[in-house]
């Protein structure tokens, strides 16, 4: 090492953090003893699940701790300065400044009755980068510019609802770096994007820091996305660190046990696992989804077709404004699919592509323009509304999010009894009894039964969502989106959960997803949208090993961590 490189000092120290939360019963330790240290112009991952104190973390050192959260030991030291014991007044000068902050839900964090321009400029006047309001405007616009947006000008006038995703993490990663700070912290930036979106924001945000010279903090539950960004890798656990080194390291010879778990859990890398898994014959576990894969794809592949769909179209009218004639849109083009009974599809592609319409319009909330779609050899076009009823016994969904389509004035027992109520199926006691046997089925305690949505955790409640649409012993499933909103250890749970009720029950999925690393572990075979058409179908591992079509290679591409060499992880 060169007398030039000992003497570049930290820009980040952070010795013996400590972050309470105080309750009535004295307090909350959510950050326990953390030690960090980050070099100029380096990037730093924090890894782990949701409660391990990753966030904590980084909103303690800009001060902006949630509720009555306090940092109640430790110091955090950057350039020179402790920040816990400056002043509110001097901390403003650092937030913005020096250290940027992106964080992780943007339309939340954009104000939706404010135009992003005005937001941007808002930013830039409060932290002192510009003077005057050409200046401003001027500085807004770059920033813009600068974050990847096209016909910023034009943009600035815009609102945030007008903008997708990827665009508005864009916006939030240009206020980020407006000040040009030299530290910028990340805070599961991309969790909501998909895959392809999620790679642009990355390799740009990348582009920005390096030319900049900036430091990053990313705060992330996705190992293989932490190793592929960022050179040191940090992995907590109930608010301490149980591993830290060099990411790659840490990815390909994983020491802690709670890490081996999170490697283990991550699709990306159990996709990356696959082969290895299948040559070795190894059992599976809730955390094994390598083995789930490999144990699936040694499977019989049924023959009898549960669903099939033909050449199914949807268009939608677009309102003209301003003078403007009405349009048409087409969301879904000509699509056609079958389902064997007993095994599970994926319809993979980037928001906008359709795939949640195919969902829509086999569910019954959305008329296909054209098209059928038959259950079991018969079209659902021509049931009457007493048959449809009873499809919809057959045919139960799974949503995204499990907290918004669950009714937070219901309690647990109501919301899986729900369906049985609704269909008039058994006495109260029978019911009751159903609902028992459903939360065993789902792996949760019956004691849960009399608490509500707000009491339990994201997979608890996607757990219960899973009972709600199993109550009425349907033949199959429709999964919207029904793990992307989890944490990484916690779909893995999902998955594994899935993958056991189908070979318990025989039930056939449907499995809509932008995530193709899922998709690896969890379908038999995939259909590719792209534009509201199918672009690619075929079996998953012809997929994986074998994709014709350019779009799907890009997808693939995409996956966090597909180019990294997991060692002895296979």
């Amino acid at each position: 090492m060169s007398e030039k490189e000992t003497a570049v000092k930290p820009l980040l120290e952070i010795r013996g953090l400590k972050v309470e939360f105080p309750n009535q019963n004295g307090a909350v330790t959510a950050v326990d003893g953390v030690d960090l240290t980050l070099m100029p112009g380096q990037t730093l991952a924090i890894v782990g699940e949701s409660g391990s104190g990753k966030s904590t973390t980084a909103h303690a050192i800009i001060n902006l701790l949630p509720g009555s959260g306090k940092v109640s030991a430790g110091s955090i030291i950057f350039d020179g300065q402790d920040l816990t014991s400056m002043s509110e007044k001097e901390l403003e000068k650092v937030r913005g400044r020096q250290i940027g902050f992106v964080p992780q839900d943007p339309m939340s964090n954009l104000n939706p009755v404010w135009s992003v321009g005005f937001q941007v400029e808002e930013t830039i006047r409060a932290n002192g980068v510009a003077t005057g309001k050409k200046e401003i405007r001027a500085k807004a616009v770059e920033v813009l510019k600068q974050a990847g947006l096209a016909d910023a000008e034009k943009r600035l006038k815009q609102f945030p609802h007008q903008f997708s995703g990827g665009m508005r993490q864009r916006v939030l990663i240009g206020i980020g770096l407006s000040a040009n700070p030299k530290l910028l912290i990340a805070d599961e930036p991309t969790s909501a994007l998909d895959v392809t979106v999620q790679r642009t924001i990355l390799d740009h945000l990348g582009e920005l820091t390096h030319e900049k010279n900036t430091a990053v903090i990313l705060i992330t539950h996705d190992l293989g996305l932490a190793a592929e960004r960022a050179e040191q890798l940090v992995v907590m656990y109930r608010g301490k660190i149980v591993e830290a080194g060099p990411s790659r390291e840490i990815l390909e010879n994983p020491l802690h046990p709670y890490t081996q778990r999170l490697v283990a859990a991550a699709p990306s890398l159990a996709s990356r696992r696959l082969s290895a898994v299948q040559k070795a014959g190894k059992g599976t576990n809730e955390f094994d989804l390598a083995a789930v894969a490999a144990q699936r794809a040694a499977a019989a592949q049924p023959t009898d077709i549960a669903i099939e769909v033909t050449d199914l179209s949807k268009n939608y009218t677009i309102r003209g404004g301003g003078g403007l004639k009405k349009s048409s849109f087409s969301a879904v083009k000509d699509v056609s699919f079958t389902i064997a009974r007993g095994t599970t599809t994926a319809l993979v592609g980037e928001s906008g592509s359709g795939k949640s319409t195919v969902a829509k319009m086999l569910l019954g909330l959305e008329k296909p323009t054209s098209g059928d779609i038959s259950i079991d050899g018969q079209k659902v076009s021509e049931l009457s509304a007493k048959g449809l009823f009873a499809l919809r016994r057959r045919m139960q969904p799974v949503f995204q999010d499990p907290y918004g389509s669950l009714d937070p004035l219901r309690n647990i027992f109501n919301t899986i009894a729900e369906p049985l109520v609704t269909h008039k199926v058994g006495t109260r006691a029978e019911r009751h009894a159903r609902v028992m046997e459903l939360l065993d089925q789902v792996s949760l305690p019956q004691s849960i039964a009399t608490r509500y949505p707000n009491e339990l955790s994201g997979g608890q409640r996607q757990r219960i969502a899973i009972a709600r649409a199993l109550a009425l012993k349907p033949d199959i499933v429709i999964l919207d989106e029904a793990v992307s909103a989890l944490d990484v250890l916690v779909q893995a749970q999902i998955l594994a959960l899935l993958h056991e009720l189908q070979q318990e029950l025989g039930l056939t999925y449907l499995f809509i997803t932008h995530d193709l690393a899922v998709v690896r572990v969890i379908a038999d075979n995939v259909c590719v949208m792209n534009k509201g058409e199918i672009v690619e179908a075929a079996s998953t591992q012809e997929v994986f090993d074998n994709p014709r079509e350019e779009y799907t290679k890009k997808l693939l591409e995409a996956i966090p961590g597909a180019h990294i060499k997991l060692g002895a992880q296979g």
